[in-house]
């Protein structure tokens, strides 16, 4: 059985760890929470965001794309 592409994510938090951007998830938690973060253009301040493919994460001036291949 195949899983739509749209029902596969993953949460803000893991995404930063996986990008480097925080080393554990209590800085990811902090990285967040500061209101540093945007995702598609807007802050977001909750730490388990579902991110899905092609969706942008800013941060520090960079854009980063959630792929496919991140996904579960």
């Amino acid at each position: 059985m195949t899983q739509d592409i749209l029902t596969k994510w993953i949460e803000l938090n893991n995404f930063l760890k996986v990008l480097g951007i925080a080393n554990t998830g209590g800085l990811a938690k902090r990285i967040i929470r500061s209101g540093e973060i945007k995702v598609n253009g807007e802050a977001e301040t909750r730490n388990k965001r579902k991110l899905r493919a092609g969706d942008t994460v800013e941060y520090l001036g960079k854009t980063h794309v959630v792929k496919e291949e991140l996904l579960r």
